[in-house]
């Protein structure tokens, strides 16, 4: 792919940022990897599960039985997981490991969106997902597995208990710098600022009218100026334009049918304002947010005007919707 002696914008946004593939699928890596990491979610999950071969059979129709009835073997080590949500776990699991090969860094695995507001059972969930990988492959190093935490107050502090653990965490569904300082004080490894609201991906026509370029480079700002190790990792990107608006960026995860646009896109004559996100940023002086980070109850309220509300309305919404695709995968795993 690509066009030949020519640079293209994949290769230009790699000079900028590390590069991860946001996928569950193996045919993109293949062909323009290796990436950094690999994000992943619910919804990326089951729309991969799903796809079917001509005859309408499906593509993953062994790797899920398998995930099913290895999921039945481990009853007895988590007798307090259904079996069908732990079959979901593995699935994920099955799938990013087939994509291992083609990354550098992190696989990343979601917690089950359902445990966004239960701290204690998303701190299983992601123990759960470690040892997983490592029972599926041994030889794998665990310590590149990711867990992606929605950014509520419950799933930042069971990133906190992670991180402590060894186990490197990403908050995820994130719009605003209420959740980004809480998230650099409980030490997560990424923050994924979602550009778009998760809902067009699944609205068709729906637009995002308040984009969060300005919150993803007011983020990485705050953190080098706070020297945090928190990295930036934007998410949720709808075009090649926002890509490369975002090129600058400590990573960023792509959608496999924008890597390839970004390949087959000659950077000459290319001048759409690659980078602009971090370019000529306010030199503000940092907030100041130590009055809410150990304090819920201030901390909720700030994260509820936040925008006027329009954060918080924005991760209900996208918790929902992977609660919808959870609810998807474990119907698959009991057909």
């Amino acid at each position: 792919m690509g066009s030949t002696g020519q640079q293209s914008l994949l290769e230009v946004l790699r000079s900028y940022s590390a590069v991860d593939c946001d996928t569950l699928s193996d045919e993109v890596p293949k062909q323009l990897g290796p990436f950094v990491d690999c994000t992943s979610n619910q919804a990326i999950a089951y729309h991969e599960l799903i796809r079917a071969n001509a005859d309408e059979t499906l593509i993953h129709a062994q790797l899920i039985r398998d995930a099913v009835d290895f999921a039945s073997s481990k009853k007895s080590a988590y007798p307090d997981v259904a079996a069908a949500e732990l079959a979901v776990d593995v699935m994920m699991v099955k799938l990013a490991l087939k994509i291992v090969p083609y990354l550098k860094g992190f696989s990343h695995i979601q917690t089950n969106p359902k445990y966004a507001y239960n701290k204690n059972k998303t701190v299983e969930n992601g123990k759960r997902i470690v040892a997983i990988f490592k029972d599926l492959d041994p030889a794998y190093d665990t310590r590149r597995v990711c867990i992606k935490v929605p950014s509520t107050w419950e799933g930042m502090q069971a990133c906190r208990e992670l991180e402590a653990l060894g186990i490197a965490t990403l908050a995820t569904t994130m719009f605003c710098m209420e959740q980004a300082a809480l998230a650099a004080h409980v030490a997560c490894t990424y923050i994924a600022p979602y550009i778009n609201e998760l809902r067009v991906h699944f609205d068709q026509g729906y637009v995002d009218n308040h984009k969060a370029f300005d919150f993803c480079g007011a983020a990485q700002r705050y953190y080098g100026k706070i020297g945090s190790k928190t990295k930036v990792l934007p998410a949720s990107l709808t075009s090649v334009q926002e890509v490369m608006n975002l090129a600058g960026a400590h990573h960023i995860t792509i959608a496999p049918h924008l890597l390839t646009e970004l390949a087959d896109t000659p950077a000459n004559p290319w001048e759409e304002g690659t980078g602009s996100v971090f370019k000529g940023g306010k030199e503000e002086e940092p907030s100041d947010y130590s009055s809410i980070v150990e304090d819920e109850s201030a901390w909720r309220l700030a994260f509820t005007r936040s925008q006027d509300g329009k954060a918080e309305v924005k991760i209900i919404q996208a918790i929902n919707i992977f609660c919808d695709k959870q609810d998807a995968l474990e119907d698959l795993a009991r057909r």
